[in-house]
């Protein structure tokens, strides 16, 4: 199990932007991560990949572990190895190289199967496969965002970091990224999803999290945030007591979470 253990996150020995995260994400689930811009999503993402020092970022207190070993100590190459793995938001293509090179680059970690891994992304993403030669920054967002998927499956992980894979992309593609979630989750792989599109995340993950200024403030299976009235509002953008006419409504509408009350 990957596991997040009242994790404390400062950058820059100043600030600090976790304040006592715990979360799990058990073998074989989906679990979903929602929160606003600013919230500490990425910032969580990043402790858990060995990605802090790149931003200045240290773990201050806590622990991450998985199957109860730390690994926040360790650098991000000896995470990969131990089967965590991390697709970035905005999906971080190599633009110069081509599709088959981005994914063999996902790779560098294994010492043997890269050729059979290969043919596996091709199978999982066939559109990549027809794009095989292509130069990655003239895919379109979709494709770059499979191509970024497909090159972090390449190491084979256990556990699957998904930051906001649904950004900028049509509802049409979203859908396609929605059903490709859960292909991967079926073949064994456990994702932690981070999302802003509530209704997508909570639609296929079993257990999300909220998390807001740094701490998560609800904790439930997904079907219950779905039903939960404040995060139909705040997060689904819909009103259980009738929608709301007028921007003046919108503008002044005070009602405070009520996990903030």
């Amino acid at each position: 199990m990957l596991r997040v253990q009242n994790l404390e996150v400062v950058y820059d020995d100043v600030m600090l932007v976790l304040r006592g995260v715990s979360l799990a994400v058990p073998p074989g689930r989906i679990v979903a991560l929602l929160g606003a811009n600013g919230a500490g999503k990425t910032t969580l993402l990043r402790a858990l990949s060995g990605l802090l020092d790149v931003h200045d970022g240290a773990v201050t207190k806590g622990a991450v572990t998985l199957d109860d070993r730390p690994i926040h100590r360790l650098r991000p190459s000896a995470i990969v190895r131990r089967g965590v793995t991390q697709v970035m938001e905005g999906r971080r293509t190599f633009a110069e190289l081509t599709v088959e090179e981005n994914l063999r680059l996902g790779a560098h970690t294994r010492r043997r199967g890269r050729a059979e891994a290969l043919e596996r992304m091709y199978a999982l993403f066939p559109v990549l496969q027809q794009r095989r030669g292509s130069i990655a920054g003239y895919l379109s967002g979709g494709e770059q965002q499979m191509l970024a998927m497909g090159r972090a499956l390449m190491s084979e992980p256990k556990y699957l970091l998904l930051d906001e894979p649904s950004l900028g992309l049509a509802p049409r593609m979203v859908e396609q990224v929605r059903d490709l979630i859960v292909e991967i989750n079926r073949g064994g792989t456990s994702v932690l999803l981070v999302e802003q599109n509530a209704t997508m995340a909570l639609s296929i993950a079993e257990h999300g999290y909220v998390l807001e200024n740094g701490k998560v403030v609800l904790d439930k299976p997904a079907a219950e945030l779905l039903a939960d009235e404040d995060i139909r509002e705040f997060y689904l953008g819909l009103r259980t007591e009738g929608s709301t006419k007028t921007f003046r409504d919108v503008k002044h509408y005070k009602r405070r979470k009520r996990w903030l009350s």
